[in-house]
């Protein structure tokens, strides 16, 4: 390994994806088995009628029903999954954590 290889190894930082994105990271969600399996449904329908989309198709049109359906469907799995409750962070866990030792 060459020294200037190294030398760009330690100075490669990680920039935090707020920084890179300009919004807040996605959070990990408490997905309950029923909503789990609403989320594959959808998700299996949405690859269905995607791939029947572009092998019939292949050009788009705003009143396409298929396209119409598939934003429906993309709408309800994303009504799903923000509905699941947001797990707590690390580091909120942390400091609930210290903040019961000190009580």
């Amino acid at each position: 390994m060459s020294a200037s290889f190294a030398m760009e190894m330690r100075e490669t930082r990680v920039v935090p994806a707020i920084a890179v994105q300009g919004k807040r990271p996605q959070r990990r969600r408490s997905i309950s088995p029923q909503a789990g399996r609403a989320l594959r449904v959808l998700g299996h329908a949405i690859e269905y009628l995607t791939e029947e989309f572009v092998l019939d198709h292949g050009t788009f049109s705003e009143r396409d029903a298929q396209l119409q359906a598939v934003r429906i469907l993309m709408a309800k799995n994303r009504e799903i999954y923000f509905a699941c409750p947001e797990l707590p962070s690390l580091r909120e866990r942390c400091l609930l954590w210290m903040q019961m030792l000190d009580a």
